[in-house]
């Protein structure tokens, strides 16, 4: 078994902390700006964000508008399910996600606001989230998506895109998504914008960039402090066998 360096070197919640603000810069510097405004109503973010799951951004959008073709929230309610999951067929597993979505929407329906969502900018940040995530199909990250893009609550989303590029660069350990939420949020400021900008550049990084598997790493800006870059240099190897495997000593001459 290899004695070579192994991704994520233990680092004191400071150290993590910095490099986070690091990430933040190198990001806004290679993105820009991204300034904390809704971009879809809270039910609207709330619902597509359900439908995301495992679903790329085109085929999350195809499956909202055609479930809202349905008609309104209750006509959703009312349809069969497998109408519902017919409707959402874009989105990976409509069979689980339809049901679900209809459960979710009865219990908002039949809660003191209804359909109106409001009240959560006003609940403390710990309540807010439990309130989503006792809905079914609502996670940390669709709680947190709305509760940061909606309202500006100091909370922070981890999707796929955010989770795999702190872990490659080392500013968590290595841990599931669920427990991404927590040791992320421990170690940034809580401060809305920052966290919003962060979120959205994670993602698009993700997306052009530091991707699953052959990620681009020799136009990576973050390489210079990205522990996977370390041990690997260009050859980083997809994000499943990355937090896997021990790591390879790298190589003398890292390729540029």
């Amino acid at each position: 078994m290899s004695t070579g360096p192994v991704l994520n070197a233990a680092r004191p919640d400071k150290e993590r902390a910095e490099l986070l603000v690091w990430i933040r810069e190198r990001l806004h510097g290679e993105y820009g700006d991204r300034h904390l405004d809704p971009r879809r109503e809270p039910m609207h973010e709330l619902i597509s964000t359900i439908l995301s799951q495992r679903t790329t951004w085109r085929d999350e959008d195809a499956a909202y508008r055609e479930l809202r073709a349905l008609g309104d929230w209750n006509a959703i309610i009312a349809a069969p399910t497998e109408a519902v999951a017919h409707a959402i067929r874009r989105s990976n597993y409509p069979e689980s996600k339809a049901p679900r979505i209809q459960e979710t929407l009865r219990r908002i329906r039949d809660s003191p606001g209804g359909y109106d969502l409001d009240f959560l900018q006003d609940l403390p940040v710990k309540d807010a989230l439990k309130w989503l995530t006792d809905l079914p199909g609502v996670g940390a990250k669709t709680a947190s998506l709305v509760l940061l893009f909606n309202y500006g609550h100091p909370v922070f989303p981890v999707d796929t895109h955010v989770h795999r590029i702190t872990t490659r660069v080392g500013a968590i350990p290595v841990m599931g998504e669920q427990a991404a939420h927590r040791a992320l949020l421990k170690v940034l400021p809580p401060d809305p914008p920052f966290l919003y900008e962060l979120h959205l550049n994670l993602l698009k990084h993700g997306q052009q960039v530091c991707s699953w598997s052959g990620p681009k790493c020799g136009v990576c800006v973050l390489r210079d402090r990205c522990d996977a870059y370390t041990i690997f240099g260009n050859n980083v190897p997809s994000f499943s066998e990355t937090v896997k495997a021990k790591a390879r000593t790298p190589r003398a001459g890292k390729p540029a």
